[in-house]
Formats: C-alpha cells, sequence, structure tokens
C-alpha cells in the first residue's frame, strides 16, 4: 500500500514537472497562486545560472573550464591566438560570459513566446506555468551549446549588451526598491494606526536614521579615497552633485504639498534611494582606469597602469570578487525574489513594471481527488502580470550578473581592463534612477486631476 501512494505521489510530481498540471504544494507550505510560483521557479532558473557563474570563477576550476574543447590551450587553441593567451586568466570570464549568454537566450525565447498572453486560458499559459523538466533541458541545452561559440568578437559584442541591460537592469532595481520602501511604509504606518503607535513610528524613525548615517558615512569615505586634492575631478562632481540630488529628494518628500498629493511619500523612501545611490556612486567609481582615483581596482593583471587603460605586462593572478560586486549580488537577489512575490498597490509602479494590481481571479485552496494541495490558478480571468515583461526582465538580470561578475571589465586577448563608458553608464544610471523617484513625488502635485493612488 505504501509502495502504490508512493508511486501515486511521484505521477502527481511528474505532472508538474512534465506536463501543464498545477503543481503540488508541500504539507507546510500556505496556500499559493499560479502566478507566484511560476515566478519563483523561473526565478529559480536565474539564481541556479548566477551560482554555476559563481562556482566557474571561483580559484582553481580554470584546470577543469581548460579541459573543455576549444575553449582555450590544454584542448584545441583558440583559432589566431594560438600560444598568446593565458588560459588561468581567461577561462573564468569567458565561461560568466557563455552562462549568462545562454541565459539571457533563454528568458529572451519565453519573452518572445508569451507577448500578447491574456488569461491562463490561453494556450501559451500552460508552458507559462507548466513542463519544468523540458524547460530546465532547453536551459542545459542551449548553455552546452554556448561554450563551443567561436570567439571572433563574440566578448566585444556581448560587452556592449552587458551595458545597455544592465543600464536597464540598474533601473528596474530601483523601481522595486521605490515599490519595496512605499510598501514598507504603508504596512508599518497602518500597523501604527491600529495599535502600539510608538513602537512603530520609533521603528520607522530607527530604520530612517540608520539610512542616512550609512550614506552619510559613504560619502565621507568617498572623499578620503576616491579623491585626492588635485586629481579625480569626475569623482569629486558625481559625489558632490548625487549627494546634492538625495538633499533635493529629501527635501521635497516631506513638503505640505507633496504629502497633501502623495500621503504615501516620506523619509524612509528617500533615505532607500539615498543609499541606493551612494552604492551605484561606489560602484562607478571603482571601474575608473585611475588606479590613483581608483584604490579598489582589481589587478586582474600584475601591473596596471594608472594613466593608461591597457596594462602592459604579463597576466597575473585573477582575482574577479571585490565590495562593491558582492553587494550588487546581495541587492540583485533581494530584487529578484521581492519581484517574484510583490503584490503592490501603488499605480504608478504597477504601471511600469508592467503588473495589475487585483486583477485575476482569487480562489480558496485548491485540493485533488486525491487529497493532495495544489497551486490555485488565479489568472483564468486575466494575468496578474505581464508574462513577456517579467522574462525580459530576467533577460536584462542575466546581463546584470555578467557584467557584475566580471567587474565590467573588458577582455583583450588574455587582459583585462576597466573602461570609462562602464563609468559613465553607471553614475547616468544613478541620475535617471533619481529622476524616476523625482517625478513620483512631483507627478502628482503638477498632475491633480489624475489618480496616482
Amino acid at each position: 500500500m505504501g509502495a502504490c501512494m508512493a508511486l501515486c505521489s511521484l505521477a502527481s510530481c511528474a505532472s508538474c514537472l512534465c506536463g501543464s498540471a498545477p503543481c503540488l504544494l508541500c504539507g507546510c507550505c500556505p496556500s499559493s497562486y499560479n502566478s507566484t510560483v511560476t515566478r519563483l521557479l523561473f526565478s529559480f532558473f536565474l539564481l541556479l545560472g548566477t551560482l554555476v557563474s559563481v562556482i566557474m570563477i571561483l580559484p582553481g576550476m580554470e584546470t577543469q573550464l581548460r579541459k573543455i574543447p576549444g575553449f582555450c590551450q590544454g584542448g584545441t587553441t583558440i583559432p589566431g591566438v594560438e600560444n598568446h593567451v593565458n588560459c588561468d586568466v581567461i577561462v573564468g570570464y569567458k565561461s560568466v560570459y557563455r552562462m549568462c549568454f545562454a541565459m539571457a537566450c533563454f528568458f529572451f525565447l519565453f519573452s518572445a513566446i508569451m507577448i500578447r498572453v491574456k488569461s491562463s486560458k490561453d494556450p501559451r499559459a500552460a508552458i507559462q506555468n507548466g513542463f519544468w523538466f523540458f524547460k530546465f533541458l532547453i536551459l542545459v541545452g542551449i548553455t552546452v551549446g554556448a561554450f563551443f561559440i567561436p570567439d571572433g568578437t563574440f566578448h566585444d559584442v556581448w560587452f556592449y549588451f552587458g551595458i545597455v541591460g544592465s543600464f536597464m537592469f540598474i533601473l528596474i532595481q530601483l523601481i522595486l526598491l521605490i515599490d519595496f520602501a512605499h510598501s514598507w511604509n504603508e504596512v508599518w504606518m497602518r500597523n501604527a494606526e491600529e495599535g502600539n503607535s510608538k513602537c512603530w513610528f520609533s521603528g520607522l524613525l530607527f530604520f530612517t536614521i540608520l539610512h542616512y548615517a550609512l550614506a552619510f558615512a559613504a560619502i565621507v569615505l568617498f572623499y578620503l579615497y576616491y579623491t585626492k586634492p588635485d586629481n579625480c575631478t569626475e569623482h569629486k562632481f558625481f559625489i558632490s552633485f548625487n549627494l546634492i540630488l538625495c538633499v533635493i529628494i529629501s527635501v521635497l518628500s516631506i513638503l505640505p504639498k507633496v504629502q497633501d498629493a502623495s500621503p504615501q511619500s516620506g523619509l524612509l523612501q528617500s533615505s532607500i534611494i539615498t543609499m541606493y545611490t551612494m552604492y551605484v556612486t561606489w560602484s562607478a567609481m571603482t571601474n575608473n582606469p585611475n588606479r590613483e582615483c581608483n584604490p579598489s581596482l582589481l589587478s586582474l593583471v600584475s601591473n596596471i597602469s594608472t594613466t593608461e587603460a591597457m596594462p602592459t605586462s604579463s597576466p597575473g593572478m585573477v582575482q574577479w570578487w571585490d565590495a562593491q560586486g558582492i553587494v550588487g549580488l546581495v541587492i540583485f537577489l533581494f530584487c529578484t525574489f521581492y519581484a517574484s512575490i510583490r503584490s503592490s498597490s501603488n499605480a504608478q509602479v504597477n504601471r511600469l513594471m508592467q503588473t495589475e494590481e487585483g486583477k485575476g481571479t482569487v480562489g480558496g485552496e485548491e485540493v485533488g481527488k486525491d487529497g493532495l494541495r495544489r497551486v490555485v490558478d488565479n489568472e483564468e480571468d486575466g494575468v496578474t502580470y505581464n508574462y513577456s515583461f517579467f522574462h525580459f526582465h530576467l533577460l536584462l538580470a542575466s546581463l546584470y550578473i555578467m557584467m557584475t561578475l566580471t567587474n565590467w571589465y573588458k577582455m583583450y586577448w588574455s587582459f583585462f581592463y576597466s573602461t570609462m563608458p562602464a563609468v559613465w553608464v553607471k553614475i547616468s544610471s544613478s541620475w535617471l534612477s533619481l529622476g524616476l523617484y523625482l517625478w513620483t513625488l512631483v507627478a502628482p502635485v503638477i498632475f491633480p486631476n489624475r489618480d496616482f493612488n
């Protein structure tokens, strides 16, 4: 009898993995909707690819990666640059580019397939919400094929794709952080109104002060380590200009007119945006090829000139990790998870993220004839998020991970160097991010007859 029950359970799981049946829920899981579970599983694919990319750049992995035929010396040499490359240096970089290229192709494929899906009654919705085993096989197949792409101009072209995609993803991260800050403030304010207001208001005040304190400490450290009295003019401008912009948005967020038009705005949101802006500023300065202005410039090559972008000596030990890269990964993980479970009441953010609050059929917990709990299909009347845009967002996330893990460095044969375009892309994204947040503050004041709630 026990064996029969086990076989039935396995058959049910197989229908979830290999078919379009609603997925099973474990006994400890709360009731879940199809839309949430699907986003979490696709995000898991992205995180799995990220983990593989991280493993590929760990010290010692280069000896294993060199065994891939045609990937570098030790298998078959790279056409055109025989005996001129150091495999210990380039294989990690190449592996990350190919793994992230495979993920980007995977999500682009689904983004194209899911264009204009309106409800779960569309046949394509079954592909979106099921067949997970076959999706995994497709991702593995694309990844294997990506490792046999000839070098040629692949890295140069994909580097610029990565820059553009990362710029767009930084903006999406900012939108998600704004949404998170609004939701956080809304929930705590509601709790304060319902009871024990002193505790909840104290919590809001504590975190607001903490965020501003961290941002102020970062600014002081930036001036100490990333500027010189007679040099580093760009860094002085970046730090000062972004500081002024952060002060402006903080003051605007508490003006009476802004508060009347947008009661949900406040210093908590501004403090989070200020802290994020300081992170992006720091990230931009760590890509300055001038070592005198950038003490954190990674020594991917043993001697990197402080005035020239191109290294002149033989390559040395690869060091891919630095503090800003780790912080970037943490923010990425948070935003990816939040994008998968978010249910926002902010109309502006919902329009920007192509989601619709409250849309879709809301049902109770679904229990099958076998007594097993299954995911509830809450999209029969309409999807709760834009399938195509969600995959496009994950595509951009793949490009952002590629650039973050390789520190936005460009490869020339077996040399790596930082570039000023990477600096300007990051810093301009911080300005555009602040502009978006500024718009969320002033738009209800400028257009009082429009509904922004």
